[in-house]
């Protein structure tokens, strides 16, 4: 039967944020002529980020820095962090490729900077662009890779995401890439079981105004309405309504391949709780825009894909800046430690996830909470500084004694008194931290005011909880083809980003999924360019 269409392109990028983008640079690449679908105005949850992607393996950043790092070595860290999210050979290739990526970004305009960070922190000050962004310098992990910092963040002030993405997309708008905003797909059209195009509904023949108002309120939905989902969830009432009023379906043919890389699914409550019930998401910030709603990966399940790790999220609660709090201890209500608290803020996040009424505090002596004045002015940056006024002048109790702090603020006090007992006694006598602390970052809690800081897993504006989502559809790992539940390949669709299962899947640290972005949806687009179509002619 013959399809009518309204567009045609070799290859279909669904979803144009940072997989996006890649994907298109790498189908165009490889000769092919590439069409984007965006239902908003493309940048997604990259152009809100930090701009930080992990990279190693003596990347040029990395050397003109002065940092010995290699292959292995960071193989051999990042085996501890992703274990069996993707095999031991795909995590090789992403290792081994991660010098070479660095240089593709950087010859498609990204700018980075060889300027090393001093010290731990979650998002280095705008004096610093390359840092420790994960547990590198942590119990258990230093002991099983020499540490090198591996997170090469975008060079711009303040949050550096629109650095990684604007040079990326104007790369791709200059080498003849169509981009096609306000057009949200619909459906897959498959013919003789292949992918072979996308139903959608666009915006695009809309009067000028209300193209113009469209992307007002898409903005304001994207940041500030991160912050505040109340206006995030006004805005999106307008814009569905605008959709209503002037969306026309239209259809798009791929000659070769499409490619889904809307992003995950932390902006859909209901998706959330299907898969990770008992999560409290309601209490954290999904993290990301309003596409985030597991669209793509709906798309791809339409066709017969296979989804895994879809309970799979990541929250985090960053303690440094100030690098001093890294010798805190991170109890329960119990006043029983949680974690090394050296770790990223990922695997704190996880360890409030799981506490009973996922409530936790950070108990700081006087000695540790002098040091970490002392560090407010030179580490932290303007959010930063907000985030930590707001915790100690609301979220915080002190007391003279560990028991006092305790009751004030609703800790087991006796539970805590062994805690800190325990702690001090460990440090004393030599002996291990039972966590894994390193030696060098642990700190005797000896002298008071004794204080505990509030870190729980609440809904608070100016404290809050990042969190996102990390599964997705299951694709081959050689090419970024969706795969059935029967691990055969869906014909024709490929996906990429946090749509699929990918290298950090199963843990998170700052740089990893954008760095996985940019590695899967270059392999989606190179692959869906190339792709044997029963459909492609010469037309």
């Amino acid at each position: 039967m013959m399809q009518e269409w309204d567009a045609t392109a070799d290859v279909v990028v669904v979803g144009y944020g940072g997989a996006g983008v890649a994907a298109a640079l790498a189908a165009r690449e490889s000769g092919a002529e590439v069409l984007a679908l965006d239902r908003y105005l493309g940048g997604g949850a990259t152009n809100l980020s930090g701009g930080i992607v992990y990279a190693g393996g003596r990347t040029r950043i990395q050397r003109a820095a002065g940092v010995e790092d290699d292959v292995e070595n960071m193989f051999s860290y990042l085996r501890l962090e992703v274990g069996d999210a993707v095999s031991e050979e795909t995590l090789r290739q992403f290792c081994e490729q991660s010098p070479a990526m660095v240089d593709w970004l950087m010859d498609h305009g990204v700018p980075f900077d060889p300027s090393l960070c001093p010290f731990k922190t979650s998002y280095p000050t705008d004096d610093y662009y390359l840092y420790f962004s994960g547990s590198e310098n942590s119990g258990g992990f230093r002991d099983g890779a020499a540490p090198r910092q591996r997170g090469h963040r975008a060079h711009g002030p303040g949050v550096s995401g629109k650095k990684l993405y604007g040079p990326l997309a104007a790369s791709a708008a200059a080498r003849g890439i169509r981009v096609r905003t306000g057009t949200r797909a619909t459906g897959l059209v498959v013919e003789d079981g292949r992918v072979v195009g996308v139903e959608a509904v666009t915006i695009e023949h809309a009067p000028a105004a209300v193209r113009r108002r469209f992307a007002v309120l898409t903005r304001i939905s994207a940041k500030p309405g991160v912050y505040h989902q109340g206006l995030r969830a006004t805005m999106q009432r307008l814009l569905d309504r605008i959709e209503r009023r002037h969306g026309r379906p239209i259809r798009i043919r791929a000659r070769s391949g499409v490619v889904l890389s809307t992003g995950g699914f932390i902006a859909n409550g209901a998706m959330v709780r299907e898969h990770a019930p008992g999560y409290p998401w309601e209490e954290g910030l999904p993290l990301g825009t309003a596409g985030d709603d597991g669209s793509g990966i709906a798309l791809g399940r339409s066709v017969g894909g296979a989804t895994d790790r879809m309970d799979s999220l990541s929250n985090w609660r960053f303690i440094a800046p100030p690098s001093a709090y890294l010798g805190a201890l991170a109890v329960d209500a119990d006043g029983r430690r949680m974690v090394d608290e050296s770790r990223y803020g990922a695997a704190l996040g996880a360890a409030i996830a799981e506490a009973p009424g996922h409530r936790a505090w950070l108990l700081v002596d006087a000695d540790l909470a002098a040091r970490a004045r002392g560090q407010l002015g030179e580490q932290t940056v303007w959010f930063q500084r907000l985030q930590l006024e707001r915790l100690l002048r609301i979220g915080s109790v002190s007391a003279p004694t560990v028991e006092e702090a305790a009751r004030r603020a609703g800790v087991d006090p006796s539970g805590l008194r062994q805690t800190v007992d325990a702690h001090n006694d460990a440090i004393a006598q030599g002996r291990p931290d039972p966590l894994g602390k390193p030696d060098d970052l642990r700190t005797p809690a000896l002298k008071a005011p004794f204080t505990l800081l509030d870190i729980s897993f609440t809904n608070r504006m100016t404290y809050p909880m990042p969190m996102l989502t990390l599964g997705g559809l299951v694709v081959d790992e050689r090419s970024g083809a969706v795969r059935t539940g029967a691990g055969e390949v869906v014909a024709g669709l490929f996906a990429a980003g946090r749509t699929a299962v990918g290298i950090c899947s199963n843990s998170y640290v700052s740089g990893l999924s954008l760095a996985d972005c940019i590695f899967s949806g270059r392999r989606a687009g190179s692959h869906a360019a190339v792709a044997q179509s029963s459909v492609r002619d010469e037309a």
